[in-house]
């Protein structure tokens, strides 16, 4: 795994987060691992508007649909961890950089799975490498595109067009992330000396998602949170029937709850 800051989450922490979604995993079996929850903070770090708490915990580990911590313990210590990850991403997402192995840019916390297994005893990969294992990133780029799915008012294109352009090949950029690496490793994706375990194009769409990422956070910040319209009803006239549906006039019914009493 990797990390963006030796002064942020250290490797125990990051584990912590693992051993929490197993946990979670053992009362809802569609809980996702870290990566993809990476991706989704990530995704909340360049959302238009802050989403409520509650909101996006439900939606991305399926309370509503049997997820679960075991106490509230549990919830706080997912959360503190979670929050303090947001908070490291998007100071990297913020800072000025020109280079992504800039020691401030923003270092995915991913797993080359396929690496992994590639560096196994001939024996043991054998039983594994006929599953279904993600590429260098994917679930990352997974987990950021279920946010998007999720709030899609949050992520409609700027009306300025070249905003809008931009902000339509930023998500492009990510989806094609989301798809499988079937070129040829040719390289380790996470160390000098590893195993070829991803394609060079790969890693140069992983690049391109990256900085995407980061314009995605400055056309936002640059825009601002998007502004509910509120639609207030009409105030009936005070001879006019109350709204409520009693009957009566408005003056006689709700139309009196704004007025003072007078002696």
């Amino acid at each position: 795994m990797t990390t963006s800051s030796d002064a942020g989450l250290q490797p125990q922490d990051f584990d912590a987060l693992e051993d929490i979604l197993d946990d979670l995993r053992t009362r809802y079996d569609e809980t996702p691992q870290w990566e993809f929850c990476e991706g989704f903070l990530a995704a909340m770090v360049c959302c238009r508007t802050p989403l409520a708490e509650d909101e996006w915990l439900t939606v991305l580990l399926g309370m509503d649909e049997g997820g679960s911590f075991a106490n509230e313990a549990q919830r706080d210590r997912f959360l503190a961890l979670y929050l303090q990850r947001f908070a490291e991403v998007k100071t990297a997402l913020d800072a000025d950089i020109e280079a992504l192995d800039d020691d401030r840019a923003y270092a995915p916390e991913v797993m080359d799975i396929r690496g992994a297994i590639a560096s196994l005893p001939p024996e043991e990969r054998t039983d594994i490498e006929g599953d279904d294992i993600p590429s260098f990133a994917q679930v990352w780029a997974l987990g950021f595109m279920f946010a998007v799915e999720n709030w899609p008012d949050e992520w409609f294109a700027p009306k300025d067009k070249d905003a809008a352009k931009l902000h339509d090949h930023c998500l492009e950029a990510v989806v094609a992330l989301t798809e499988d690496d079937t070129d040829e490793p040719t390289l380790s994706a996470l160390s000098e000396d590893g195993p070829p375990s991803v394609s060079e194009s790969r890693l140069n769409t992983y690049g391109e998602a990256l900085w995407a990422v980061y314009d995605l956070r400055a056309i936002w910040r640059s825009i601002g949170a998007r502004v509910v319209q509120v639609i207030r009803e009409k105030t009936p006239g005070r001879n006019d029937p109350c709204s409520c549906g009693s009957g009566k006039k408005y003056k006689k019914c709700c139309g009196t709850h704004g007025l003072k009493s007078t002696t």
